[in-house]
């Protein structure tokens, strides 16, 4: 989590800028993670590498195999006449 109530964050954690990343940080602790990316270039460095990471992620469209929702549909049914 965010250390201190300085301006700029003492410490960003991964996790932080994985929160940072997907907007889910008040605007204030945005503001301070990103001040604290912007003034240590290996904070930039890791953060670039994450936000590659999420642009990539962005890109894979999964979904389950046709046996599978098949099997799941069979056992829902099954149950539904065991009830």
């Amino acid at each position: 989590m965010l250390i201190g109530k300085s301006r700029i964050m003492k410490h960003l954690t991964n996790e932080d800028m994985i929160r940072f990343l997907y907007n889910e940080m008040s605007p204030e602790e945005s503001k301070r993670a990103m001040e604290a990316i912007e003034s240590d270039w290996i904070l930039k460095e890791k953060f670039e590498v994450l936000k590659a990471s999420k642009k990539d992620l962005d890109k894979i469209h999964c979904a389950p195999r046709k046996s599978t929702i098949d099997s799941i549909m069979q056992y829902a049914e099954q149950e539904s006449l065991v009830k």
